[in-house]
């Protein structure tokens, strides 16, 4: 009996969707790329229920004939590709012909397209790979893709699509990769009918201030370089750019968005020195490479690229980003050869200066104090007594084990950053920094699940300025920050107006909080759990727990101790990291045998 058997074609092609297209945004980023192949000048996407109801892209391309729009759909159908050596030599986004497959298997596609030398266009509607009806219809010149009810037909997948607001993100995070590399283009998208961005032709400079922002374009430098190997021009961040979270990083080669840990490392080894370490800079990048030295073939998504030169051309981008600092002072020198004397200017007495009107400042003491003297005006220090909540600490295992702390114990603070006291087994160590947030972050919890609006309301508000993509984004977690005590108002666009703040953060610039809250929530760091709430709370903690180095008072450390005993989980901060340690008895004993 044999047991082997050719898949239909319907089932091969809903496979074969699995890695291509994944959620509305892979379909945008296929349907445009193939516009840019088409030579579209002109690119409109429309989507509805961030793309799972409908996705429309029109374009102004060349077109297709009445037997290529019907042939499109095929598995391994393309215009890019005729043999394998091809491959080698490619200049264009796609070249598989699985795309438009992959999409008509798991959606409703109606396609019209028309060529330029041709009165009437086509009109073919498919539905799970299979073709409905073709037509002859009037339309203009170009293609106009409508995708229709995305996974209709593998409901599993469609369960597993994120929220409205989330897929919008990820397709404006898709979009801004195209555009930033095909700046020639117009395009414009539409949610639900109303405008999210709106792009006109321009150069790359004018591009990547149209989509992240004006400021944006202040903070970077060009950066070019041509040899043998490659071409790189582009732009990289100057050194105050630079941040913790949030940077906007690109590289693209041949016109083509790619991801590259190894080229990363080689920009930022640049800024070795001149930013700290846990910072980034943003970058955008474009290298210009032979189709031979490089293989795109290696991934669906064609964001993973293998360079042949990969680690020469490592040397050439760390050299072209530090002759780009230099070039422009971005990093200060020091003239060491410098023969002269420096001039450095001097009050001259003849130029009107009266040097008898500065007097010689006379310091003031008192010779009779001894700061070994006991006085009685000077208060005793008493020890400070342990919170009640202290008593019956509660300890699940060896791990979350806290011993209860001596009634009778003082708190001290060492080295600016951890509170000292003695327990009944030992000395108990508590990062103060760590033991804050975690408070600071239950807190904040509590007060989003219990929809607790907190809000100190600011004497003038400020505007807050976004790429489209964190409009959306900051749209989707709005009710989350309304809930912690935010007051923001949309004022049109991707701007926003901040008329409160939570109480408690009147000395924290709301911008850059904000920043790093989206930051966060974009680039799902920080140790915290998936949930958006977590990750607000955790960035909101973090802003605003006491810093490092900040002394405390006997008072404020027994307080802080005490709120943080009061915690469902005291003994780790929200991104894992240990708060309290326990040195036994024996331990210390230990040490002076």
């Amino acid at each position: 009996m044999d047991f082997i058997q050719l898949l239909p074609d319907s089932v091969a092609n809903q496979i074969a969707a699995g890695e291509v297209i994944q959620r509305p945004a892979s379909v945008i980023k296929e349907l445009v790329e193939n516009a840019i192949d088409a030579g579209a000048r002109n690119i409109a996407i429309n989507v509805e229920d961030a793309g799972k109801t409908l996705i429309q892209v029109i374009d102004d391309g060349k077109g297709m004939s009445e037997t290529d729009a019907r042939l499109a759909f095929e598995r391994h159908a393309t215009s890019k590709i005729r043999n394998a050596d091809d491959l080698f030599a490619l200049r264009t986004m796609g070249f598989r012909g699985e795309a438009l497959a992959s999409i008509a298997a798991v959606a409703q596609v109606e396609l019209r397209s028309r060529m330029q030398d041709s009165e009437l266009g086509t009109q073919v509607f498919i539905e799970g790979c299979r073709v409905t009806n073709q037509q002859t219809v009037a339309c203009p010149v170009g293609s106009n893709f409508m995708v229709r009810n995305l996974f209709f037909n593998v409901p599993v997948r469609r369960k597993f699509l994120k929220s409205n607001q989330t897929e919008l993100n990820n397709i404006m995070q898709e979009l801004e990769r195209m555009t930033l590399v095909n700046e020639g283009i117009a395009f414009s998208l539409s949610h639900n009918g109303h405008s999210l961005l709106t792009l006109s032709p321009s150069n790359r400079l004018q591009r990547i201030a149209a989509v992240f922002g004006a400021k944006q374009q202040e903070v970077l430098l060009p950066v070019e370089v041509d040899t043998t190997l490659c071409r790189i021009t582009g732009y990289v961040g100057k050194p105050e750019s630079a941040k913790k979270k949030g940077a906007n990083q690109f590289f693209f080669v041949n016109n083509r968005y790619m991801r590259h840990p190894y080229f990363h490392k080689a920009v930022m080894e640049a800024f070795t020195n001149i930013i700290p370490s846990d910072t980034q800079v943003p970058y955008f990048l474009y290298m210009d490479v032979e189709p031979a030295n490089i293989d795109v073939n290696i991934h669906p998504t064609k964001t993973e690229i293998k360079f042949e030169n990969e680690m020469a051309i490592w040397q050439i981008l760390s050299a072209a980003v530090r002759e780009s600092l230099g070039c422009f002072n971005a990093v200060p020198t020091i003239d060491f050869n410098e023969e002269e004397p420096i001039a450095i200017p001097a009050f001259n007495q003849g130029e009107g200066f009266d040097f008898g009107t500065v007097k010689r400042p006379e310091p003031s003491y008192n010779p009779s104090y001894n700061p070994f003297r006991s006085s009685s005006s000077r208060p005793e220090s008493k020890p400070t007594v342990a919170p009640d909540v202290f008593e019956e600490l509660f300890a699940v295992d060896d791990s979350v084990l806290v011993p209860e702390v001596e009634r009778s114990a003082s708190n001290y603070q060492f080295n600016g950053r951890y509170i000292l006291t003695a327990t009944r087994s030992g000395l108990m160590i508590v990062d103060q920094h760590r033991a804050h947030v975690r408070v600071l972050f239950d807190e904040y919890l509590e007060r989003m699940a219990q929809r607790q609006c907190v809000s100190q309301g600011m004497l003038f508000p400020e505007m807050l300025t976004l790429s489209a993509a964190d409009g959306v984004l900051l749209d989707e977690i709005m009710e989350s920050l309304t809930s912690i005590g935010f007051d923001i108002v949309s004022i049109g666009g991707a701007t926003y107006s901040i008329n409160g703040v939570p109480s408690g953060m009147e000395k924290l610039d709301p911008i850059t909080v904000l920043n790093g809250i989206l930051a966060s929530v974009r680039e799902n760091t920080g140790g915290v759990e998936d949930d958006v709430e977590h990750k607000i709370a955790f960035e909101m903690a973090e802003r605003q727990a006491i810093r490092v180095g900040e002394t405390l008072g006997a008072e404020e450390m027994e307080t802080l101790l005490g709120r943080l005993f009061a915690c469902k989980m005291p003994n780790y901060a929200p991104n894992g990291k240990l708060i309290v340690k326990i040195l036994q008895q024996a331990e210390i004993d230990a040490f002076f045998k």
